[in-house]
């Protein structure tokens, strides 16, 4: 007698393929996921994962360092997390509310990326700018070195939404909201501009994938571009967690001895029903 009727085989079968798909066709996804994005009283408290995984959302490969980790505080202010742990899957940490408004959290990684042949075989290397000549050869041909900078980012409010954490820093890629980023409502848009160095991110592509893919089956990404003042817009379908993407490829800005730069940007935000 089998264990399983043919219904459950077939969607574990759909799971594993779907699985198989969001490994091979896609790099693993990082994002930091708070337990509540809109929260009120006094001193409430939130959770937040940090992790790399298959699907957004999910815990199957590795958690994020929290060493770049930074929290801004409704008065511009940096406050600490507090009892952080690092597991198999996803690092973990909490944080107090202890002010009202609203909280940027954000991990900001910086490093450099080369290739280069030596005696022939072609190679691979990541680490920053002080060890680069340390661990390339001299005699390494073809080296190509790349910038790159990822930023990993989310919101949670304490009371009513405000700005002042929202700031952007002018270093890499980032979102400057003209909606508020903790005030999404399902069937109504919402605009971001998309700034590069704190310039308009012109005609970049942002992806945006709502969690629960292993209960839907299917990805459902959807994608939209900046235009030339770096402002796109979402109506969003549904309400839920969302995983927004966007990444930028340039020549310009770019500091010796790098000759290209990589800048990312993951963020998390939460769309409530109407």
């Amino acid at each position: 007698m089998h264990r399983f009727s043919h219904p459950a085989l077939r969607r574990l079968a759909a799971l594993s393929l779907l699985a198989g798909i969001s490994v091979s066709a896609e790099a693993h996804r990082t994002f930091l996921v708070p337990s509540s994005t809109v929260l009120s009283g006094n001193a409430p408290w939130v959770t937040l994962d940090a992790a790399a995984a298959s699907n957004v959302f999910e815990f199957d490969h590795m958690p994020l360092k929290l060493d770049n980790l930074q929290v801004t505080a409704p008065d511009g202010s940096r406050i600490a997390p507090e009892n952080a742990s690092t597991g198999r899957f996803r690092s973990v940490f909490d944080l107090p509310l202890r002010q009202t408004g609203s909280y940027k959290i954000d991990i900001l990684n910086e490093g450099l990326s080369a290739s280069y042949k030596d005696n022939g075989i072609l190679k691979r290397w990541r680490g920053n700018a002080a060890s680069l000549s340390k661990d390339i050869p001299s005699h390494a041909t073809e080296l190509q070195v790349t910038e790159r900078s990822s930023r990993i980012e989310t919101f949670v409010t304490n009371g009513k939404p405000d700005g002042q954490a929202l700031k952007t820093s002018g270093k890499g890629l980032e979102l400057s909201p003209v909606t508020h980023p903790n005030d999404l409502v399902a069937g109504e848009p919402a605009s971001f501009h998309l700034l590069i160095d704190g310039r308009p991110a012109a005609n970049v592509t942002v992806h945006i994938i709502r969690g629960g893919i292993r209960y839907r089956q299917t990805l459902n990404e959807q994608t939209v571009v900046s235009n030339a003042d770096g402002l796109f817009s979402v109506t969003w379908t549904q309400a839920g967690l969302y995983w927004l993407e966007a990444e930028v490829k340039t020549e310009q800005g770019v500091t010796p001895p790098a000759s290209s730069r990589i800048a990312s940007l993951a963020l998390t935000l939460e769309v409530l029903p109407q």
